[in-house]
């Protein structure tokens, strides 16, 4: 199914028009989930941080033992030139992917140099200022690197945030926030979190259990060269019921702020209008 829509898809060397199949019944990454993906964002004429998605997508392959087979530069410049086909006013979700296509030792590992790429674009909207949503516990958890691919934005890992996402839509709630293995908050299942207590801006500490956003990354910049403090830490569900903001980071929506968690509820304050504002401006100036 679908993300978008008017959507161009890059395999095998050429850009396609529309949802094309690139796997096939047999490749690893199929039937044995070894795939990883990236997302970075084209809206409003400009594509921030794209070269950082299009590295990590190569990293995230390498955590996966996919060996990746375009270089950052490349890729970068494919998906600029399937953006040609957009307009300034239309937001696109830039996608690109690897899988394994074969498998050594007994099919399980994936075989080294044989690899799928392809590099989705879709028209989606970005959500708008006003887009809001609320949080709710979750009785499932954050993996550890002991028993996951934490280091890599794979395919095999969204199952568990899809549980986390149902189980709180089925309680009435847009989002979860989630633990890591401490009992601790990592998350929400589909973006990095933060919260504002007295003006400083909190959120979690990476602990190798969940990846540390580029767009977080930017935010975290953006506001400590505009003043304000901000602090990676430990911090529990009972730090968030006394927190005074709420927001979320990620690269679909940049900004959501979050107007509740469980009976706890907040207004969207100066400091996420903020995050907003200069997101937007920064992304303007570096086009």
């Amino acid at each position: 199914m679908a993300f978008g829509r008017n959507i161009r898809t890059f395999f095998e060397g050429r850009w396609h028009e529309g949802d094309v199949a690139v796997m096939r019944a047999a490749d690893h990454g199929i039937w044995q989930g070894s795939s990883v993906f990236d997302g970075a964002r084209w809206f409003d004429g400009v594509a921030p941080d794209l070269e950082a998605h299009c590295a990590r997508v190569n990293r995230s392959a390498e955590a996966l033992m996919i060996t990746p087979t375009v270089g950052t530069e490349e890729m970068v410049a494919i998906a600029r030139e399937g953006l040609r086909a957009y307009g300034r006013d239309q937001a696109v979700y830039i996608r690109p992917m690897y899988w394994a296509l074969d498998g050594s030792d007994l099919g399980v590992a994936p075989k080294p140099g044989a690899t799928g790429f392809a590099l989705c674009l879709e028209e989606v909207a970005m959500p708008a200022p006003e887009v809001t949503t609320t949080l709710t516990r979750t009785r499932f958890r954050r993996p550890v690197l002991e028993d996951n691919v934490c280091n890599a934005k794979a395919g095999c890992l969204y199952p568990n945030n899809a549980r986390m996402l149902v189980e709180a839509r089925s309680k009435g709630f847009g989002n979860a926030l989630v633990a890591d293995a401490m009992g601790n908050v990592a998350e929400t299942a589909t973006a990095n979190v933060f919260m504002v207590k007295d003006g400083v801006v909190f959120t979690p500490v990476p602990n190798g259990t969940f990846l540390s956003g580029i767009t977080r990354a930017r935010h975290i910049a953006n506001l400590r060269a505009d003043g304000v403090d901000v602090v990676e830490t430990v911090l529990t569900f009972e730090d968030f019921h006394g927190a005074d903001e709420v927001f979320l980071s990620g690269n679909f929506a940049k900004v959501t702020p979050v107007t509740g968690f469980d009976e706890t509820v907040y207004q969207v304050g100066p400091v996420t209008r903020l995050v907003r504002q200069l997101y937007w401006d920064w992304a303007h100036s570096v086009g």
